[in-house]
């Protein structure tokens, strides 16, 4: 999954990991990690996600690293807001007041970048990816955050059998694998996916698919 691969989906709209809507799950259990505070939240692999919108609208200011400049761009443009577009290395910023889409490789992240950050939002990083590039993803998470953040992670398990990533499957077991050195791991909730669910209706998912969600603290 090198870098063409994405572009190649935004460009061509393959892109039925985007919801389109706020997700359920962070409007049920965000209260559970951030309470009534306003601390800055960092999105990673962001997309154009409409949570950020949301998690913006309660006061949290937003730092979302996105590979595609075409998601960039679509965030602002589809609910017809205008951002301040400053070209750089590593990062190309989209600026709308204090939230800031980070347009470039996750990779080239530096803990110095995030270190204001205590709140993660992950809905479809770890997901996105393939399992020889998810303890690689963990490791840097791991690097550029600071201690005591605190991450919303959700996840699908499915049968492989059944459909081909991204989204990709990941267990609950593999997220205890991945996160236990260095986060204590809560499972918050658990269901069997939704019949709704754009996964479900998209790639006719059995019922034996399951949706997770967990609260990862940084030790």
């Amino acid at each position: 999954m090198e870098h063409e691969f994405w572009h190649e989906r935004w460009a061509k709209e393959q892109i039925g990991f985007h919801e389109g809507t706020v997700n359920q799950y962070l409007h049920d259990h965000w209260p559970e990690l951030a309470g009534s505070g306003t601390e800055a939240v960092f999105v990673p692999l962001c997309g154009k996600a409409h949570d950020m919108w949301w998690l913006h609208d309660r006061g949290h200011p937003i730092i979302g690293v996105e590979l595609s400049d075409v998601a960039c761009k679509d965030f602002f443009e589809e609910v017809g807001e205008k951002a301040m577009v400053s070209p750089g290395e590593p990062f190309t910023t989209f600026t709308h007041g204090n939230l800031q889409l980070w347009c470039g490789d996750f990779f080239q992240l530096v803990p110095q970048d995030l270190k204001h950050i205590r709140l993660v939002y992950d809905r479809a990083a770890l997901i996105a990816l393939p399992p020889e590039m998810r303890k690689d993803y963990v490791n840097h998470l791991t690097a550029v955050t600071p201690d005591n953040t605190t991450i919303l992670l959700i996840t699908l398990d499915y049968d492989n059998n059944e459909m081909k990533g991204p989204p990709f499957s990941v267990s609950d077991d593999e997220v205890h694998q991945l996160f236990s050195d260095d986060y204590s791991i809560t499972q918050i909730h658990k269901q069997d996916m939704a019949h709704d669910s754009p996964f479900a209706k998209r790639k006719g998912l059995s019922k034996g698919a399951t949706e997770s969600v967990f609260k990862l603290i940084k030790k």
